[in-house]
């Protein structure tokens, strides 16, 4: 027995079995095998088409296009015009431009019932879709108009942000409806908002749901150094490179080896050691460096400081004790005491 669509209510197999009868065994064959609609779900090459038939690729193409244009007119396709309009319909629900994988993924999980709706959505006359490129990802719309608002913003969106720029979802949704001009209400909701935000293949989101960049290795983690740099992120605060390694798993359920934590922690420049072991974030605003040019920094901002004064500030960015700022200040070569008791840097 046919089976009925997850979420479409009709029997996408049946009808397009129904069309395909109208057509010539050889256009027939063609259709079946290009769109992957008889009994194994693989799709075939024109190659491979043209080799059986001992055609060339062109002439495969020119069979399909012209056996497309040949349903168009058959009554079968008259007949399937509920079908076209329940998948209009569902289209429209999804933002009325979305992701070729998200709408079949949305229908049905079952992959020959999704080259079933793929062959309804190539045939059917409301559907045209926007070929995959550099920018954008291929996807379905019904209203041109729209799609062509959606893939402005989406530029004008990309073009904000900075290689650095981690944003949370909800900000980053705000951002966006403010490039999207007269838009319905209907589609002013945080689900459709999503949607189109994945269309584009220059705006991506990291494990945590913040967004940003794509190409930005703080979206696009690739490996422990940028497992660890969102776990410490996320921390908010220095960390034992043992403890990133523990929170890179307990965060992404992922497997992250002490030594391979600590070695990628120190290789990378976003890091800083800011004690035995422990790290921090340079845009968090430490220094980087051992604890005297912690000192020098120190000195050079603030000027002739006490003992006491420098301890203080130096403890702020790094987490060691204060005899050992005590014993880098005796350093002559880099520090002087005065008559006053302060510290200033050697010229």
């Amino acid at each position: 027995m046919p089976q009925t669509a997850d979420k479409t209510g009709f029997k996408p197999k049946a009808i397009v079995k129904k069309l395909l009868t109208s057509l010539p065994e050889r256009s027939r064959i063609v259709l079946e095998s290009r769109f992957g609609l008889g009994t194994k779900p693989e799709r075939v090459t024109l190659e491979a088409i043209g080799k059986r038939y001992g055609i060339t690729r062109e002439r495969v193409r020119q069979i399909e296009n012209h056996a497309l244009a040949a349903l168009k007119k058959s009554p079968a396709f008259t007949e399937a015009e509920g079908a076209f309009a329940e998948l209009q319909r569902i289209v429209d629900s999804l933002g009325g431009i979305v992701c070729e994988s998200d709408l079949l993924n949305f229908i049905t999980k079952d992959p020959s019932m999704q080259n079933h709706i793929y062959f309804l959505l190539v045939l059917g006359d409301p559907f045209k879709y926007r070929k995959e490129d550099d920018e954008v990802e291929r996807c379905w719309y019904v209203d041109p108009g729209l799609a062509e608002k959606v893939e402005g913003a989406l530029k004008n969106l990309y073009q904000g942000l900075s290689d650095e720029d981690l944003i949370p979802e909800g900000e980053m949704i705000d951002r966006f409806l403010k490039e999207l001009q007269e838009i319905n209400d209907k589609h002013r909701n945080n689900e459709v908002l999503k949607r189109w935000l994945s269309i584009s293949k220059k705006i991506g989101k990291n494990p945590l749901g913040e967004w940003g960049p794509a190409s930005s290795p703080n979206v696009k983690t690739k490996g422990v150094r940028d497992y660890a740099y969102l776990a410490v992120k996320k921390h908010g605060s220095p960390l034992h490179f043992r403890e990133v390694a523990q929170l890179i798993e307990k965060m992404f359920n992922r497997a992250a080896h002490v030594a391979t934590t600590h070695n990628e922690l120190i290789k990378d420049s976003r890091f800083v050691l800011v004690g035995r072991g422990m790290y921090a974030l340079k845009e968090w605003g430490y220094t980087s460096g051992v604890v005297r040019d912690v000192i020098r920094e120190v000195l050079r901002e603030s000027g002739p400081l006490t003992r006491e004064q420098i301890v203080e500030k130096v403890l702020k960015e790094r987490h060691v004790k204060s005899g050992t700022i005590a014993v880098n200040l005796q350093n002559q070569k880099y520090f002087k005491r005065g008559k006053d008791g302060r510290y200033i840097l050697v010229k």
